[in-house]
């Protein structure tokens, strides 16, 4: 018997940062994965679990939290040398999940080698293996998603700067989006593949336009006044070092991507400098002005309605609650209306890296 398919990727209403980071990371696994932050039932998991769905041939690995660094990044077949004297590499969960998500729940809770190894590796998307003298390196490219329950503790801000994005997430307030969710919940027990099958044409257009995207990257350059706005956000924020400038350019690159546009423009770099630098910047620095959202803006960058959906198509994804959990995740609680994506939040509220 086949298991049931995944909540679709495009079926998530309600978390548009969430989503659009994922995107990102997608695009350019070169940015350091994504950290998410909220309460259980927030559909962490869910959302990590949907993107798979959008990566060609994807694999989906979960780092259990008893892994060891060795079963991680992989170690030297010593059973095969000391039989037959050959040197090979039995792989880890990093060779697994080369080329799909790896998914880490309460990152926080793991060792700091751990996830210093897996940022590492996240990042260049080369993974080396040293052992008693003998060096072995593969590739390993990847998105990292990784993500924590504050109230079960804090990551260290030294790792906390290594990760590129970072959403918070945050419980329902309206009890109609709870009705709405448990609705949902019940329509996606009852008949998951249906609801797999509603989604399929606009699942197909997505992973398209990833694929597209992903080609586009490399066409793409930043002109001195992108850099500029970068460096401008970054100083207003005061992070520490160049990491955050380097992560808001790539993210706006991998963002002008996604929205298929020829060059990278300045509104590029304020849809991503929440998600960039919120988890960078001191505790003293001011709170930028909010920016203005275009019409362009306010869906998935003035898609085409085969991507955004037509209003039709988010009255009834707001009636059946578009969001369900797959059976990983709870409840998978995301509102029923979908929200602005491409706005800068307000930085109130937002987590401060420690000095």
């Amino acid at each position: 018997m086949s298991a049931a398919p995944s909540f679709p990727f495009t079926a998530l209403v309600g978390q548009p940062r969430l989503q659009l980071a994922l995107l990102l990371a997608a695009i350019d696994p070169g940015l350091g994965g994504v950290l998410v932050s909220g309460p259980r039932g927030t559909a962490k998991s869910t959302a990590a679990r949907a993107l798979a769905q959008l990566l060609p041939d994807a694999p989906f690995v979960t780092l259990p939290l008893s892994a060891t660094l060795e079963q991680v990044v992989g170690t030297l077949d010593v059973e095969g040398a000391l039989r037959d004297g050959s040197v090979r590499l039995a792989p880890g969960l990093l060779a697994r999940a080369h080329g799909g998500v790896l998914y880490v729940d309460e990152v926080n809770l793991l060792s700091d080698a751990l996830v210093d190894a897996m940022l590492d590796v996240a990042a260049s998307g080369v993974n080396i293996v040293e052992r008693d003298g003998v060096s072995h390196r593969h590739v390993a490219r990847f998105v990292l998603v990784g993500t924590m329950n504050p109230e079960e503790g804090e990551l260290r801000p030294q790792l906390l700067d290594r990760f590129g994005l970072f959403v918070a997430l945050d419980n329902p307030s309206d009890p109609s989006v709870r009705a709405a969710i448990v609705r949902a919940r019940l329509a996606y027990e009852a008949d998951p593949a249906a609801f797999a099958r509603q989604h399929a044409d606009q699942q197909a257009t997505w992973r398209q336009r990833l694929q597209r995207a992903r080609a586009l990257l490399p066409a793409l350059s930043w002109s001195d006044e992108v850099f500029q706005v970068a460096a401008t956000l970054a100083h207003r924020a005061q992070v520490d070092g160049v990491r955050g400038d380097l992560v808001l350019l790539k993210a706006s690159r991998a963002h002008a991507a996604w929205l298929g546009r020829e060059c990278i423009t300045p509104e590029d770099v304020h849809a991503v400098a929440d998600m960039a630098l919120v988890h960078r910047r001191s505790a003293s620095s001011p709170a930028p002005a909010p920016q203005p959202v275009t019409n362009a803006a306010r869906d998935w960058g003035g898609a085409p309605e085969a991507l955004t959906g037509s209003v039709g198509d988010a009255a009834r994804a707001s009636e059946e609650g578009a969001v369900a959990a797959d059976g990983h995740d709870g409840w998978g609680a995301l509102p029923p209306q979908p929200v602005d994506m491409m706005g800068s939040a307000a930085w109130k509220g937002w987590p401060i890296k420690k000095a």
